[in-house]
């Protein structure tokens, strides 16, 4: 299935640039389409407003006229006049893209969407899957870390995954993170029990994706020592991850892969890309 739609959301300055070069590499990879999206905000003066709108689409079309004839990328444009978060929103609505690319220059912009409850509204609003373009792209993506809470949403999210990256040439890593007993790992003879608590979780894990139709992946079995998202983050670091995958859903306890929580503080802190995909329609 892949990419088809690619809607890149752009406040126009130059570090938008990472968000717009990601966009462009995947939709060559994929052969797929690119809608450039600006939001003008409307709590200001008309006549202000509407200088900013024009000036705005001026400058998107000269931008998706340079995709088109430099990169060879089909390319539209949208401007729209309305609160940031409430454009961006509507917008993924209207458009329906298979992926929804934002920047880290939206971070400060984009604080209130990322963290709390206006996350949870805002993501679990939008049906696509939303990629943070942290890194400088220096072309596709060659390690996917694939994170899992063996939820049954973090199953479907897993199915959504696969299908987004289909054709993608890039070594995935599945990671689900364990909590051991306080009283596991004193000794070495505890850490290496043929029936102790990695043993197990990696069991679990084996049979939780043998059951989805989530692709091939590399099973990577850890006890979290700290935070769910510190583990992720420095799983990540070692594996030489380039883009992390967090499901915006999931269990309770460790579990909690859910925007407000682990996927925010990935979102926050990662210097390295997110995507966070919802799970699919079934869930909402």
């Amino acid at each position: 299935m892949g990419l088809q739609t690619i809607m890149v959301a752009t406040d126009l300055s130059e570090r938008s640039d990472r968000a717009m070069r990601r966009a462009t590499l995947l939709a060559r990879e994929f052969d797929a389409g690119l809608v450039l999206v600006h939001v003008v905000d409307d709590d200001q003066p008309t006549r202000i407003a509407e200088r900013e709108q024009a000036a705005a689409d001026e400058l998107l079309r000269e931008q998706a006229a340079t995709l088109r004839d430099r990169d060879g990328v089909a390319c539209d444009v949208r401007v729209v006049l309305a609160d940031p978060f409430v454009g961006i929103v509507d917008s993924v609505r209207a458009l329906q893209p298979d992926l929804l690319i934002i920047g880290p220059h939206r971070r400060q912009v984009l604080r209130d969407v990322f963290i709390g409850t206006t996350a949870e509204r805002t993501i679990h609003s939008v049906d696509c899957p939303v990629l943070m373009a942290n890194a400088a792209p220096v072309g596709g993506y060659r390690h996917l870390l694939l994170t899992t809470d063996l939820s049954a949403s973090s199953g479907r999210s897993l199915v959504r995954t696969a299908r987004l990256r289909a054709g993608w040439h890039a070594h995935a890593t599945l990671l689900h993170l364990f909590e051991p007993p306080p009283e596991w790992g004193r000794t070495d003879e505890d850490r290496h029990q043929p029936d102790g608590p990695t043993e197990t979780a990696r069991t679990e894990l084996r049979a939780f994706f043998e059951g989805l139709e989530a692709g091939s992946a590399e099973l990577e079995i850890r006890a979290v020592s700290s935070s769910p998202a510190q583990g992720i983050l420095n799983a990540a670091d070692e594996l030489e991850a380039d883009l992390i995958m967090v499901g915006t859903r999931g269990g309770g306890g460790l579990a909690r892969f859910l925007i407000g929580s682990v996927a925010e503080e990935i979102l926050r802190r990662s210097n390295r890309d997110v995507l966070a995909v919802p799970p699919t329609d079934a869930d909402h």
